[in-house]
């Protein structure tokens, strides 16, 4: 599937939350972080996974859905809260990618990341030096098969301007296209 055939209308607007604590340490905050990632329409039905113990490990369900969505809290180990909620395609991704197979989807995946993500700030942004951390505002995330892969490298890789751009996970490098569908407040 050509990604330039692909046609995504995006009109959600991310509704007003209490934000958990920083770091979610128990179940029922892990659910609430993972629960931010997404619309309702997503998250009310996902399945809620915890991040694996252990590379390659299992992802432990810390509560079980009806849909085939899937939201995760925030990343352990990254120094910001970035939780998400993916499709099959996505999630199949990023459990091959993170436990250091190489990725292979046959479909389009897609993601929500309603708290937004901290990326590199490649511009040199006159608010934020260049070097240091940028956080891209709400945004929909589009892996695709790896023959694919020549269609996102045109792409920018710079997410601070606030328009689409491509990133890899840390440490992969098959790209994924990440939509801003609305401008970070933190500059």
């Amino acid at each position: 599937m050509k990604l330039a055939a692909l046609f995504l209308f995006v009109t959600l607007t991310a509704a007003a939350q209490t934000p958990p604590p920083a770091r979610p340490a128990t179940d029922p905050d892990k659910i609430a972080d993972a629960l931010r990632a997404g619309p309702t329409f997503i998250t009310k039905d996902a399945t809620i996974l915890d991040w694996p113990t252990t590379k390659g490990g299992e992802y432990r369900v810390l509560r079980k859905g009806a849909s085939e969505w899937t939201c995760l809290p925030a990343f352990p180990g990254y120094s910001h809260d970035e939780p998400g909620c993916f499709d099959p395609a996505f999630m199949q991704w990023i459990k091959q990618s993170l436990a250091g197979q190489e990725p292979h989807i046959e479909t389009v995946g897609i993601a929500y990341m309603y708290v937004g993500a901290w990326v590199p700030n490649k511009s040199g942004d006159a608010n934020t030096p260049k070097g240091e951390d940028f956080h891209v505002g709400p945004h929909i995330m589009i892996v695709s098969p790896h023959e694919n892969q020549k269609e996102l490298e045109a792409f920018s890789h710079d997410g601070s301007n606030g328009m689409p751009y491509v990133a890899h996970l840390p440490g992969g490098t098959d790209l994924y296209l990440v939509i801003p569908y609305h401008q970070s407040d933190e500059h």
